[in-house]
């Protein structure tokens, strides 16, 4: 009886069961695990922020109204500065990129220049976003919080928005006496009351050309505006605290939930921002003391390369899901 034999020959597989699949470093491929759970992570925030968005949607803020300040510029220049800080980001990245390639071709120079180049950038961002914060939780014109937790903001007849500051008038409880000359008073900000619900109705009866608006949308997409009559009484029966600014509380601009995710992501983004400058700090320090030019190998600078990569990304739907939807 003969048999038939049939052999495989195994020979020219990518992986064979080495220490490297895929020709990949184990460094390497820890990063990449680190990414995918990492982006798993994010993704669970922007779902959940994109539901609360959609479920909330006529008490949610509109990111022109919001994101409208330049520093040292006063005036209303919607989204201008955060485009700015994406721009340095994403120009972060390219210098990144040149940096890896520079590594691959041994160029100690150049990796270094670029390197430095991707820490700046980086430093740009997270110092516009610390200042975004900080102008975001100050607020700009204040607003009105009801009974129910909706807000009633206030503009004029041609539809600008107006600053509570602006009409209502608060009587300081203290005076300071000037250090320099005790005969001169001023007043001190930080002394002065909060605004009261009776102040801004005082206020708001003074000024005939203020109207409420309140977050509902109407048929053409824009915050309904309310005559005299409905503002006055909205305030007198509805109103129950003046808000200005936002906290994980409340929010002059709509929902305190949009403050909430706001705080949390891009916070939680600008700490992965942060530990990317760290470690290509760090890095960067190793180029210049020729540390893998004495390894022939710059596979440190790809690594770091993969994270820095990984957050501009993850900033990109971040900047979509909050300044652009």
């Amino acid at each position: 009886m003969n048999t038939t034999v049939a052999t495989t020959d195994t020979e020219g597989k990518t992986w064979e069961g080495g220490n490297q699949p895929l020709k990949a470093s184990y460094g390497k491929m820890m990063m990449w695990f680190f990414i995918l759970s990492d982006a798993l992570t994010f993704s669970g925030f922007l779902a959940a922020y994109g539901f609360s968005r959609f479920k909330f949607i006529d008490a949610w803020p509109i990111a022109d109204e919001v994101f409208t300040h330049i520093p040292f510029f006063h005036g209303n220049y919607p989204m201008i500065y955060v485009a700015f800080m994406t721009f340095v980001l994403i120009m972060s990245s390219v210098t990144m990129v040149l940096a890896v390639d520079a590594g691959h071709h041994l160029n100690k120079k150049k990796v270094t220049w670029y390197m430095f180049l991707t820490i700046i950038g980086g430093i740009i961002f997270v110092g516009s976003q610390a200042w975004e914060w900080n102008t975001f939780i100050k607020g700009d014109f204040g607003a009105v919080q009801t009974k129910g937790g909706n807000i009633l903001q206030f503009v004029d007849t041609d539809g600008n928005r107006v600053a509570v500051r602006d009409f209502v008038a608060v009587t300081p409880t203290e005076r300071e006496v000037h250090e320099r000359s005790k005969g001169l008073w001023f007043v001190d900000e930080d002394a002065l009351p909060p605004y009261q619900i009776n102040d801004v109705v005082t206020g708001f009866e003074a000024n005939s050309n203020i109207l409420v608006r309140t977050q509902t949308l109407n048929e053409e997409g824009h915050k309904t505006v309310l005559s005299r009559t409905e503002s006055l009484k909205a305030l007198k029966e509805n109103g129950k605290t003046v808000v200005e600014g936002a906290n994980l509380h409340v929010n002059e601009y709509g929902s305190p939930l949009f403050a909430d995710f706001f705080f949390f992501i891009t916070g939680f983004h600008g700490f992965h921002v942060f530990s990317g400058i760290v470690l290509n700090i760090i890095i960067f320090f190793n180029v210049v003391l020729g540390t893998y030019e004495r390894r022939k190998s710059y596979e440190m600078v790809e690594k770091v390369g993969l994270y820095w990569h990984f957050v501009d990304l993850v900033w990109v739907f971040v900047f979509t899901f909050f300044y652009l939807v």
